[in-house]
């Protein structure tokens, strides 16, 4: 794999401690989801804000490889997480993404296509469920 970009951040403390870019451009103190009386985000809001910013900049991507003329695109990504049967933790994901532009039928094929494309849909597939919410506005 060719890699474009990397970068880093650390973590100390766990969920009720702080995060932040080894670059110090951006850090967070982390709360867990429980505490949600306390001052800070949690990882799993962390990450559905990066996977909906990639999703969305993948469709227009996609969209433009797709020869659709798209005319704008919103993307929401809600993140949960839970308890499986054998005990261990997981992600559930429900992705909402708004097309203007095209039909429903194009805007469903452009969000499925996308999902093959985006490096966060890649990065969980086979590990977390994802479902697809597809509206035309």
């Amino acid at each position: 794999m060719k890699i474009f970009y990397k970068t880093r951040a650390t973590a100390t403390g766990g969920r009720s401690g702080h995060t932040k870019l080894d670059d110090g451009s951006l850090g967070f103190d982390l709360v867990s989801f429980q505490e949600q009386d306390k001052q800070g985000v949690n990882p799993e809001q962390l990450f559905a804000m990066g996977y909906a910013a990639c999703f969305d900049s993948a469709l227009a991507l996609t969209a433009q490889q797709m020869k659709l003329p798209i005319t704008a695109s919103q993307t929401s990504a809600q993140v949960g997480i839970g308890m499986k049967a054998d005990g261990s933790y997981n992600l559930d994901v429900d992705l909402y993404v708004e097309v203007s532009g095209i039909d429903e039928a194009q805007a469903q094929k452009l969000v499925e296509t996308t999902h093959t494309v985006c490096p966060y849909s890649n990065a969980i597939q086979g590990n977390a469920e994802a479902r697809l919410h597809v509206t035309v506005a």
